[in-house]
């Protein structure tokens, strides 16, 4: 790759049954992808079926998995995120009218500490199909690159990923970036397109070795032949003439999303009655899909010929924005963010140590203080649909969202909450995953969390045309998404970006326009900020009332098993009795004690207990003590929380006790002094006597 590090493509000794396979290898990581398609197409498919999939194995790294069943299962988020970034690059660059079932399956069955394999993934992927029959317009490629002390650098190890302030994934073909996706600590526009042409260099490097590789195995000599399906020119015809007009009557007429939905049904279906009673069933399958592309077509030359939108704005405008913070009453922090027709409802809860993430990958276990879930029910788009947990475009749009966020985030001094956020989607006509952003910085603010600054996103699309005509789109329509030719989310501060996340549709994207993408979606965030600010600019200088408070002690380590207790039986029992709870965490040998709770006498009340317990006892000191156990020799007396003495028989008073009938009750409350502590044994020499005046006659013996 020219800075020292080296990657291996193979093929044709692993899974020599698929269309193709590769083995990519880089340090001890390897990746081994599969790519098959299937030879015939279901009836009445209209749409390209492609699955990819990408699976870390835990042999990979020397594990095996939790859980019960101790076998891989159902793909983690991470693993559905990277699948998600190949599917999103290599989707466009498939034939138009490939309808053939095809699967994509990367799997990771080694990996070293350092490589990150999900940056060797889509090389992987483009590598198999380039080596198959199956068509295809690639090869693309797929690079990490991230800026570390100042310097850009393509597929960081691990621990220079954790030093730097720019992480993305890019996607490309050796012509045209296809796809980008990550996150930066508030950096500019100009710095991001830099980091962004810089991962395209390498990208060439690896195509480049891509077609090398397919020549040597004859794949460009053997392609699968793939007829498109011959347009019907005189139905085409007939379907224009017949929808056209009405088509552009609905979309000049700045509609809302339901009736410009109904509009262009009717004139689908008017067209269609007037095919007659019972069309032939193959004209009519075609007439459908002539209509859409008809669509498409009208309204796009619509857009670029007229400079008019679906809902009549500009091509920079934003939707109108109306934000609420504080909306609910219960949450520690709550926020309604409603752009146009989308709409957001976002709530904060912060919780104590207990409640932070645990994840358990093949490669990397650890915890998440901050994290963010996003839901996106049916009724949010009018439509009926079972509600069956959170699906790949939930995970990607939460994952977004959540990096957007994690850019200003407090850490765990100034806050030392788990912090959760939901984003519940109420309305959606495009861009739900910028109104989570908004809506989620306005909630935290309202959390009293001191985030940096706070977080605005808007969503880019644009048309263009084979004349060269091209408009860039702010604050797409869920239709303009659709018809569009890209998807460009981009979030940020003032001061800069914090995340992005772009789709090509069509073969890849300029320089030129990614940067002016980038300058108007600059604007459009100023804005929408701007709107928020007006609502709540800063967060609220205290937490509110049922937010639980936290105190953090530091006692010495070798005290950590006495505040656990045996089994956990004094730190369950302290719990109990002061209504809190306590976690302890040892680092650098001291004991690192949260407690929390939202009732101050129980926070005030556990302190004291655990001070107690990690109190060293002084000689001579005098002590408050309550008497646990009665034994004909003395008694059992607990000086200290966690700290008991034996106070012999001979110390309880100055006169001599035949016996311990009657002298003391368990539970008796009673002075002692701490007269030594054995070395040795650490066992606690007390007596009650000597608090006493010494009798006279026992004074002159």
């Amino acid at each position: 790759m020219g800075d020292g590090k080296t990657i291996t493509i193979e093929t044709g000794r692993l899974a020599k049954q698929a269309d193709g396979s590769v083995l990519v290898t880089m340090g001890q990581t390897q990746l081994l992808a599969t790519v098959v398609s299937a030879k015939d197409t279901r009836p009445g498919i209209d749409f390209f079926p492609l699955s990819v999939d990408y699976q870390e194995k835990f042999a990979s790294n020397g594990r095996i998995p939790g859980g019960f069943l101790k076998r891989e299962g159902k793909l983690s988020d991470y693993e559905v995120l990277t699948s998600r970034l190949i599917d999103r690059t290599l989707r466009p660059l498939f034939p138009d009218g490939y309808r053939f079932d095809t699967q994509v399956f990367i799997t990771l069955h080694s990996a070293d500490d350092e490589t990150l394999p999900d940056a060797l993934a889509g090389l992987a992927a483009s590598a198999a199909l380039s080596v198959s029959d199956i068509p295809f317009d690639g090869p693309i490629s797929e690079v990490r690159v991230a800026r570390v002390d100042g310097q850009l650098v393509i597929n960081p190890t691990r621990s220079e990923l954790e030093k730097a302030d720019i992480d993305m994934i890019v996607g490309a073909t050796a012509e045209n970036v296809m796809m980008v996706e990550g996150e930066m600590d508030e950096i500019s526009e100009e710095e991001m397109v830099q980091a962004i042409r810089f991962a395209h260099d390498a990208i060439r490097i690896q195509c480049e070795a891509q077609v090398e590789l397919a020549k040597k195995v004859g794949a460009f000599d053997n392609n699968r032949e793939f007829i498109p399906e011959e347009v019907d020119e005189a139905l085409y015809a007939q379907v224009e003439a017949g929808v056209k007009e009405g088509i552009l009557e609905v979309a000049r007429g700045a509609l809302d999303k339901d009736a410009r939905a109904a509009g262009i049904r009717e004139v689908r279906d008017k067209f269609f009655e007037s095919l007659g009673e019972e069309p032939e069933e193959e004209m009519l399958a075609k007439a459908k899909a002539y209509f859409y592309k008809i669509q498409k077509k009208t309204i796009r030359n619509m857009m670029l010929d007229e400079g008019r939108r679906l809902d009549g704005r500009d091509f920079k405008q934003v939707r109108p924005i109306e934000v609420e913070a504080g909306v609910l009453h219960r949450p520690h922090g709550s926020a309604l963010f409603t752009r146009g027709e989308t709409q957001a409802l976002a709530t904060v809860t912060l919780a104590d140590k207990k409640s932070e993430k645990m994840y358990d990958n093949a490669l990397a276990t650890g915890y998440e203080r901050f994290y963010l879930h996003y839901n996106f029910p049916g009724f949010s788009t009018g439509e009926v649909r079972p509600n069956r947990g959170p699906g790949r475009r939930e995970i990607g749009h939460g994952n977004l969202a959540q990096r957007a966020l994690a850019q200003v985030i407090p850490n765990e001094e100034e806050c030392p909450y788990t912090i959760r956020i939901i984003s519940d989607v109420l309305e959606s006509n495009g861009s739900s995953s910028m109104a989570t952003v908004c809506g989620g910085s306005m909630a935290l603010m309202d959390a009293g969390v001191a985030i940096k600054g706070g977080v605005s996103g808007v969503a880019m699309g644009m048309v263009s045309r084979e004349d060269g005509k091209y408009a860039i789109l702010t604050d797409i329509l869920g239709d303009e998404d659709h018809l569009g030719d890209m998807d460009f989310k981009v979030t940020g501060t003032e001061k800069g970006i914090t995340a992005c996340q772009m789709d090509i549709k069509i073969d890849g994207l300029s320089d030129a326009r990614l940067t002016e993408a980038l300058m108007q979606a600059k604007a459009g965030r100023a804005h929408i900020l701007d709107e928020m600010n007006k609502v709540i600019s800063t967060h609220r200088p205290s937490y509110k009332g049922n937010v639980p408070k936290m105190v953090k002690l530091v006692i010495p380590g070798e005290f950590i098993g006495a505040v656990i207790g045996p089994g956990g039986k004094i730190i369950q029992e302290m719990q109990a009795e002061t209504g809190t709870d306590i976690t302890i965490e040892e680092i650098e040998k001291m004991g690192h004690v949260t407690i929390s709770s939202v009732d101050q006498d129980g926070i005030d009340a556990a302190i004291a207990k655990i001070r107690g317990i990690a109190a060293v006892p002084e000689v001579g000191e005098v002590y408050e003590a309550k008497v646990v156990s009665i034994m004909p020799y003395g008694a059992f007396v607990e000086f200290m929380p966690g700290k008991q003495g034996l106070l012999h028989i001979s110390e309880i008073s100055w006169s001599r006790l035949a016996s311990m009938d009657g002298v003391f009750e368990e539970g008796e409350q009673i002075k002692v002094k701490l007269l030594d502590v054995d070395k040795k044994s650490g066992k606690f020499r007390l007596s009650r006597k000597v608090l006493y005046p010494k009798p006279e006659a026992d004074a002159e013996q």
